[in-house]
């Protein structure tokens, strides 16, 4: 390989070259029409059944407790990989987050599902759906979800359960975690205001309430009221008095009663199923470079969307864990502030986003697009130990002339940077070295098995699995069930 500066607009494969000021990086495509050739018409049955034999092999390997999460910024598909695994599991369960997770579903007749709190298995009749310990619950959210299932068919009644020990996510959380973001001002976090924030703040100063308090209503005004005058007195746009309270007790009265079915100790139903040999499948939300830990700090969510959330957000022992899948964009994108060493800015970036139709699930907010950031995806594979990837999304690259790759960072000095750096200052400052590689410039959507995949979009997924040494087991080629490729 050979180093050198980008002079000609389509460079050949492995070529790297020192990227230029982010502000003037520009995304260029030409538009493409491809016409399937009768041949391969006529094979495109025996590369379904293959990809279907192919698909039976990967699944039927995973673990017993196997896990699907996160490997970027979040939004890059979990909840399809999760919908279409679910069959071959008997739980399917969340562990933490809450509803600022968006889940986008589809059916097998195409209608589209967009989920927030209840797990991406619940399309399969046959999954029983959990919301573990380290889930926060915003019950009328949570209600508006199952009722809104239930209205298009899907049976809810005795297939979801909510712990005990998760915490309740009231409605001043949100307010709370608006006027939270106004008092940062130019500094806010960029949160989805859905009260996540302030909900696990609660829970770590040991003042939050929890589901199971739903069952002694003898107590919970005093407890509410605890909460409420204490956000009150941090918060004076939050306008609190004796009328709230009352309101407040009398509607989680009634919220209790139609959530009591749901209730279990969700730690015995794990451990209980583990013994029994049933499969279970942990759904992640959000994802590792949002961690509270390993995320951009202070831009990230506030639980544990990596590996280790698992164990503390559903009670279940490390040593059980078996298969964790790393769902991979084939690009980059993130909402909210924080650095994006791959970001595409201006046009380009529009270019990528409606191509790719980027804007959030739970806040229909714009996604900032960018490459593919190798260096961030190599740092969540080490977090995680992830098995294998699912890199999603590649058919929205099919009419680029070039891809490039974020292959390694520098120092603004030159200096060679190992790993993904926790100072945000450096972040902000360094240079991104990019690998260039040939677009294939047509339609892969139809496509079922990776060997019908044109050469330069195989020369991209293994040159990723090259850089991160992980395999890239599932290829997403389009947004239905059927979409996707087992390698």
């Amino acid at each position: 390989m050979s180093l050198a500066l980008k002079s000609n607009p389509i460079a050949p494969s492995h070529v790297y070259h020192p990227a230029p000021c982010r502000s003037t990086r520009r995304l260029s495509a030409v538009v493409c029409f491809s016409v399937r050739p009768a041949s391969a018409t006529s094979s495109l049955g025996v590369s379904r059944a293959a990809n279907e034999e192919e698909k039976a092999a990967r699944i039927g390997s995973l673990g017993q407790v196997s896990g699907v999460l996160g490997s970027q910024w979040g939004d890059e598909g979990k909840g399809k990989l999760v919908d279409i695994l679910a069959p071959h599991f008997d739980i399917v369960a969340r562990c933490q987050g809450g509803a600022n997770a968006g889940h986008t579903i589809y059916n097998a007749e195409g209608k589209k599902f967009a989920l927030h709190l209840v797990p991406s298995g619940i399309l399969n009749e046959e999954t029983l759906c959990l919301i573990g310990n380290g889930v926060v619950v915003h019950l009328p959210g949570l209600f508006k979800e199952i009722d809104g299932l239930e209205a298009n068919g899907v049976s809810c009644t005795g297939r979801i359960l909510v712990s005990d020990r998760a915490h309740l996510l009231f409605d001043f959380h949100q307010v709370v975690d608006g006027l939270r973001e106004a008092e940062l001002s130019k500094s806010f976090i960029g949160t989805t205001k859905r009260g996540i924030g302030p909900c696990y703040s609660s829970k770590v100063i040991r003042n939050g309430i929890r589901v199971g308090d739903l069952r002694h209503m003898d107590t919970f005004p005093q407890k509410l009221d605890l909460l409420l005058s204490d956000a009150a007195s941090r918060f004076e746009g939050l306008n609190y008095g004796p009328e709230m309270l009352k309101e407040e007790v009398e509607r989680y009265k009634r919220f209790a009663e139609r959530l009591e079915p749901f209730i279990v100790d969700t730690v015995h139903v794990m451990n209980e199923s583990i013994s029994q040999k049933k499969k279970i499948l942990v759904e992640g939300g959000q994802a590792t470079m949002l961690d509270i830990d390993f995320g951009t700090y202070p831009f990230v969510t506030s639980s544990s969307p990596s590996a280790g959330g698992i164990c503390t957000g559903l009670g279940i022992a490390p040593r059980v864990i078996g298969d964790l899948i790393g769902v991979v964009k084939a690009y980059t994108t993130r909402v909210g502030s924080g650095p994006f060493p791959t970001e595409i800015l201006g046009k380009g970036g529009d270019l990528l986003r409606f191509a790719g139709q980027e804007f959030g699930t739970t806040t229909g907010r714009p996604r900032r697009c960018g490459w593919l950031d190798i260096v961030a995806l190599r740092y969540c594979c080490q977090i995680n130990g992830f098995s294998s990837l699912n890199l999603t999304k590649l058919d929205v690259l099919s009419d680029l002339p070039v891809i490039e790759l974020g292959v390694a960072y520098k120092h603004p000095d030159g200096t060679p940077i190992k790993s993904f750096p926790s100072d945000l200052r450096l972040l902000e400052q360094l240079k991104v070295e990019y690998e260039v590689l040939p677009g294939w410039k047509c339609d892969i959507s139809s496509v079922r098995s990776y060997s019908d995949l044109p050469k330069a979009a195989r020369q991209y997924v293994e040159r990723i699995e090259e850089l991160v040494g992980v395999p890239i087991h599932y290829i997403g080629v389009g947004p239905g069930r059927d979409a996707l490729i087992y390698k």
